[in-house]
């Protein structure tokens, strides 16, 4: 049995033993059709740990604090689902581009007060993330909680993660490619605007040269 197997097997014992607040009994798992939707409208594939715990565990319901999300719809919590979540939070980026969101970086459990936890879909490992949103701008909104997925999970398991009572000293690092993964959009954004703002320019010039 490899790890990858035998990590599935304990996270499966303890999401059947154990339910977040919210969540009164543990999600089916989904169906190969509704990761094939879910990839579909996000653009890029989860990563293969990240698909499985959802193809064979439970629909989220399970995991540190609030649990993973559901992929697709809404929880009985009322709380929003990965994908229009992921959406949501790309559009609410792209309208202010001091708070931008990277693309790929899929939210999958929230820790409260705007706070989640993140799985970077462009890193093969799935790097989990830390966003927090009451940071005094976004620059210092991004940390590494674990190296990828599975480290993640093994602290949940084991109650070694920042969130548990005993860990509330610990220091996550800071996450060091946000501006890589963002300076990008944000000169697109910037240069679309500009030449938004020139083709108005010129159409009301045109317009003022015609009445004139």
């Amino acid at each position: 049995m490899t790890e990858t197997e035998q990590l599935l097997e304990k996270v499966a014992e303890e999401a059947r033993n154990t339910r977040p607040w919210g969540w009164p009994s543990l999600p089916e798992p989904v169906d190969t059709a509704a990761l094939a939707r879910a990839e579909a409208a996000l653009g890029f594939p989860l990563p293969p740990l990240l698909a499985a715990l959802y193809l064979r565990i439970g629909d989220g319901g399970f995991g540190p604090e609030y649990g993973l999300l559901p992929l697709l719809d809404s929880p009985p919590s009322g709380e929003p689902a990965v994908v229009p979540q992921y959406l949501a939070n790309r559009e609410s980026g792209r309208k202010d581009p001091d708070w931008p969101w990277p693309e790929g970086v899929l939210p999958i459990s929230h820790w409260g007060c705007g706070m989640y936890a993140c799985v970077d879909c462009r890193t093969p490992q799935g790097t989990v993330l830390l966003f927090e949103p009451n940071a005094d701008d976004a620059n210092h909104g991004w940390y590494v909680d674990a190296p990828g997925l599975a480290e993640w999970l093994r602290t949940w398991l084991d109650g070694t993660g920042w969130y548990d009572e005993s860990n509330d000293d610990m220091d996550l690092t800071p996450w060091a490619d946000f501006h890589i993964r963002t300076d990008a959009v944000m000169r697109t954004d910037a240069v679309m605007r500009t030449d938004a703002a020139i083709r108005t320019d010129a159409a009301m010039r045109t317009d003022a040269a015609r009445t004139s």
